[in-house]
Protein backbone atom coordinates (compact mmCIF):
# COMPACT_ATOMS: atom_id res chain seq x y z
CA UNK A 1 0.00 0.00 0.00
CA UNK A 2 0.84 3.75 -0.46
CA UNK A 3 0.43 6.08 2.63
CA UNK A 4 0.62 9.71 3.07
CA UNK A 5 0.78 11.34 6.31
CA UNK A 6 -0.17 15.16 6.48
CA UNK A 7 1.04 16.83 9.47
CA UNK A 8 1.35 20.66 10.17
CA UNK A 9 4.38 20.96 11.27
CA UNK A 10 7.64 18.87 11.23
CA UNK A 11 7.59 16.52 14.13
CA UNK A 12 3.57 16.12 14.23
CA UNK A 13 3.63 12.92 12.59
CA UNK A 14 6.84 11.81 14.22
CA UNK A 15 4.37 12.07 17.97
CA UNK A 16 0.62 10.96 16.55
CA UNK A 17 1.71 8.14 14.71
CA UNK A 18 5.82 7.40 14.41
CA UNK A 19 5.38 4.01 15.69
CA UNK A 20 2.92 3.03 13.21
CA UNK A 21 4.50 4.52 10.74
CA UNK A 22 7.69 1.81 11.36
CA UNK A 23 5.00 -1.27 11.84
CA UNK A 24 4.07 -0.28 7.70
CA UNK A 25 6.91 0.33 7.06
CA UNK A 26 8.09 -3.67 8.39
CA UNK A 27 5.29 -4.92 6.63
CA UNK A 28 6.74 -3.30 3.08
CA UNK A 29 3.89 -0.49 2.80
CA UNK A 30 5.25 2.93 1.29
CA UNK A 31 5.08 5.81 3.27
CA UNK A 32 5.11 9.81 2.80
CA UNK A 33 5.09 12.75 4.61
CA UNK A 34 3.81 15.76 4.18
CA UNK A 35 4.20 18.36 6.44
CA UNK A 36 1.91 21.79 5.54
CA UNK A 37 4.98 24.01 7.39
CA UNK A 38 8.55 24.21 7.87
CA UNK A 39 7.39 24.96 11.95
CA UNK A 40 9.20 27.84 11.93
CA UNK A 41 9.45 30.35 13.82
CA UNK A 42 10.33 28.56 17.58
CA UNK A 43 12.25 29.31 20.41
CA UNK A 44 15.35 28.19 19.06
CA UNK A 45 14.78 27.03 15.70
CA UNK A 46 15.65 27.83 12.20
CA UNK A 47 14.27 26.46 9.09
CA UNK A 48 17.77 25.19 7.94
CA UNK A 49 18.02 23.61 11.70
CA UNK A 50 14.13 21.76 11.43
CA UNK A 51 14.80 20.62 8.12
CA UNK A 52 17.83 18.78 9.13
CA UNK A 53 15.95 17.46 11.86
CA UNK A 54 13.25 16.63 9.94
CA UNK A 55 15.15 14.72 7.20
CA UNK A 56 16.78 12.93 10.37
CA UNK A 57 13.59 11.31 11.30
CA UNK A 58 12.33 10.79 8.07
CA UNK A 59 15.78 8.22 7.58
CA UNK A 60 14.84 7.11 11.33
CA UNK A 61 11.37 5.86 9.71
CA UNK A 62 12.15 5.17 6.08
CA UNK A 63 10.06 7.73 4.51
CA UNK A 64 9.80 9.57 2.19
CA UNK A 65 9.03 13.68 2.98
CA UNK A 66 7.22 16.59 1.09
CA UNK A 67 7.24 20.33 2.85
CA UNK A 68 4.83 22.81 1.32
CA UNK A 69 5.27 26.30 1.96
CA UNK A 70 2.79 27.31 3.92
CA UNK A 71 2.91 29.50 7.15
CA UNK A 72 3.08 28.54 10.16
CA UNK A 73 1.41 30.01 13.38
CA UNK A 74 -1.06 31.05 10.23
CA UNK A 75 -2.39 27.85 8.30
CA UNK A 76 -5.82 28.05 6.59
CA UNK A 77 -8.24 25.80 5.02
CA UNK A 78 -8.22 28.05 1.76
CA UNK A 79 -9.20 27.06 -1.69
CA UNK A 80 -5.60 27.48 -2.52
CA UNK A 81 -4.42 25.60 -0.18
CA UNK A 82 -6.28 22.84 -1.16
CA UNK A 83 -5.09 22.56 -4.26
CA UNK A 84 -1.44 22.63 -2.77
CA UNK A 85 -2.12 19.18 -0.96
CA UNK A 86 -4.56 17.93 -3.46
CA UNK A 87 -1.70 18.06 -5.81
CA UNK A 88 0.56 15.58 -3.15
CA UNK A 89 -2.52 13.18 -3.23
CA UNK A 90 -2.65 13.14 -7.03
CA UNK A 91 1.09 12.73 -7.16
CA UNK A 92 1.76 9.64 -4.18
CA UNK A 93 -1.57 8.24 -4.92
CA UNK A 94 -2.10 6.86 -1.71
CA UNK A 95 -4.73 4.15 -0.46
CA UNK A 96 -5.22 5.89 3.05
CA UNK A 97 -4.70 9.14 4.15
CA UNK A 98 -3.32 10.44 7.51
CA UNK A 99 -4.42 13.62 9.38
CA UNK A 100 -4.81 15.45 12.52
CA UNK A 101 -7.28 14.99 14.58
CA UNK A 102 -9.79 18.06 14.01
CA UNK A 103 -10.45 18.84 17.40
CA UNK A 104 -7.38 20.92 18.91
CA UNK A 105 -6.81 24.27 20.99
CA UNK A 106 -4.16 24.72 18.01
CA UNK A 107 -5.34 26.57 15.49
CA UNK A 108 -3.07 24.99 12.81
CA UNK A 109 -3.50 21.68 13.71
CA UNK A 110 -7.73 22.11 13.41
CA UNK A 111 -6.90 23.71 9.59
CA UNK A 112 -4.66 20.84 8.58
CA UNK A 113 -7.36 18.34 9.38
CA UNK A 114 -9.40 20.44 7.30
CA UNK A 115 -7.44 21.01 4.62
CA UNK A 116 -6.70 17.63 4.15
CA UNK A 117 -10.07 16.10 4.17
CA UNK A 118 -10.62 18.92 1.89
CA UNK A 119 -7.75 18.55 -0.35
CA UNK A 120 -8.85 14.41 -1.05
CA UNK A 121 -12.09 15.52 -2.09
CA UNK A 122 -10.37 17.81 -4.36
CA UNK A 123 -7.79 16.07 -5.82
CA UNK A 124 -10.77 13.63 -7.49
CA UNK A 125 -11.94 16.80 -9.36
CA UNK A 126 -11.97 16.55 -12.76
CA UNK A 127 -11.50 20.38 -15.07
CA UNK A 128 -9.90 21.55 -12.75
CA UNK A 129 -6.14 23.74 -12.82
CA UNK A 130 -4.72 20.93 -10.11
CA UNK A 131 -1.65 19.09 -11.75
CA UNK A 132 -1.86 15.60 -12.14
CA UNK A 133 -4.74 12.74 -12.93
CA UNK A 134 -7.46 12.97 -10.72
CA UNK A 135 -7.87 10.39 -7.63
CA UNK A 136 -9.87 9.60 -4.56
CA UNK A 137 -8.10 8.19 -1.75
CA UNK A 138 -10.03 5.50 -0.40
CA UNK A 139 -9.66 6.30 3.11
CA UNK A 140 -9.13 8.84 5.53
CA UNK A 141 -7.55 7.95 9.08
CA UNK A 142 -6.68 10.60 12.04
CA UNK A 143 -3.97 10.45 14.38
CA UNK A 144 -3.17 12.41 18.01
CA UNK A 145 -0.90 14.86 18.47
CA UNK A 146 -3.90 17.46 20.32
CA UNK A 147 -3.05 20.13 22.66
CA UNK A 148 -6.26 19.35 24.60
CA UNK A 149 -6.63 17.01 27.77
CA UNK A 150 -9.32 14.90 26.22
CA UNK A 151 -10.84 11.47 25.95
CA UNK A 152 -11.36 11.24 22.26
CA UNK A 153 -13.62 8.90 20.88
CA UNK A 154 -11.07 6.52 19.14
CA UNK A 155 -12.10 4.00 16.01
CA UNK A 156 -9.05 1.60 16.93
CA UNK A 157 -5.47 1.35 18.30
CA UNK A 158 -2.30 -0.37 16.53
CA UNK A 159 -0.08 -2.38 18.36
CA UNK A 160 3.24 -0.56 18.24
CA UNK A 161 4.74 -2.28 20.92
CA UNK A 162 7.86 -3.38 18.68
CA UNK A 163 8.67 0.34 17.58
CA UNK A 164 8.41 2.30 20.61
CA UNK A 165 11.39 3.13 21.20
CA UNK A 166 12.94 3.96 17.43
CA UNK A 167 9.63 6.03 17.42
CA UNK A 168 11.12 7.97 20.52
CA UNK A 169 14.17 8.00 18.81
CA UNK A 170 12.58 9.64 15.64
CA UNK A 171 10.80 12.73 17.59
CA UNK A 172 14.19 13.04 19.54
CA UNK A 173 16.00 14.33 16.11
CA UNK A 174 13.93 17.39 16.68
CA UNK A 175 16.12 18.50 19.52
CA UNK A 176 15.31 22.03 18.73
CA UNK A 177 11.72 21.32 19.86
CA UNK A 178 12.02 18.45 22.54
CA UNK A 179 14.83 17.30 25.02
CA UNK A 180 17.61 19.53 27.33
CA UNK A 181 18.01 22.36 24.91
CA UNK A 182 13.91 22.85 25.57
CA UNK A 183 14.18 22.04 29.24
CA UNK A 184 11.37 19.20 28.63
CA UNK A 185 12.88 16.12 28.53
CA UNK A 186 9.61 14.83 30.33
CA UNK A 187 8.22 14.84 27.10
CA UNK A 188 9.61 11.70 26.06
CA UNK A 189 8.40 9.83 29.47
CA UNK A 190 5.06 11.07 28.45
CA UNK A 191 5.04 9.08 24.92
CA UNK A 192 6.02 6.34 26.67
CA UNK A 193 3.05 6.54 28.97
CA UNK A 194 0.99 7.63 26.53
CA UNK A 195 1.57 4.57 24.25
CA UNK A 196 1.63 2.86 27.88
CA UNK A 197 -1.86 3.35 28.30
CA UNK A 198 -3.35 2.74 24.93
CA UNK A 199 -1.27 -0.33 24.69
CA UNK A 200 -3.20 -1.48 27.88
CA UNK A 201 -6.38 -1.17 26.89
CA UNK A 202 -5.89 -3.98 23.71
CA UNK A 203 -3.43 -6.14 25.85
CA UNK A 204 -0.62 -5.08 24.34
CA UNK A 205 2.61 -3.17 25.65
CA UNK A 206 2.25 -0.10 23.68
CA UNK A 207 -0.45 1.10 21.01
CA UNK A 208 -1.32 4.20 19.27
CA UNK A 209 -4.96 5.73 18.47
CA UNK A 210 -6.63 6.46 15.29
CA UNK A 211 -10.04 7.93 14.93
CA UNK A 212 -12.00 7.99 11.76
CA UNK A 213 -15.39 10.05 10.61
CA UNK A 214 -17.02 7.17 9.06
CA UNK A 215 -17.22 3.31 9.74
CA UNK A 216 -14.16 1.03 9.67
CA UNK A 217 -15.29 -2.52 8.07
CA UNK A 218 -13.92 -5.76 8.48
CA UNK A 219 -13.15 -8.35 5.93
CA UNK A 220 -12.58 -11.35 8.25
CA UNK A 221 -12.04 -11.81 12.43
CA UNK A 222 -8.63 -12.79 11.77
CA UNK A 223 -8.05 -9.31 11.92
CA UNK A 224 -8.08 -8.46 15.97
CA UNK A 225 -5.16 -8.90 17.95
Amino acid sequence: MKILAIGPHPDDVEIGMGGTILALRAQGHEVTICDLTNGEPTPIGTPERRAREAADAARILGVTRITLEMPNRYLVDTVDNRMLVAEVIRRVRPEVVFAPYWVDAHPDHVAGAALAEAARFYAKLTKTTIPGEPYLPPRVLHFFTTHYRLVPEIAFILDITAHLDRKIDAVRTYASQFGPERGNERFFDDLRTWGRYYGDLIGREYGEPFACREKIGLSGLDQFV
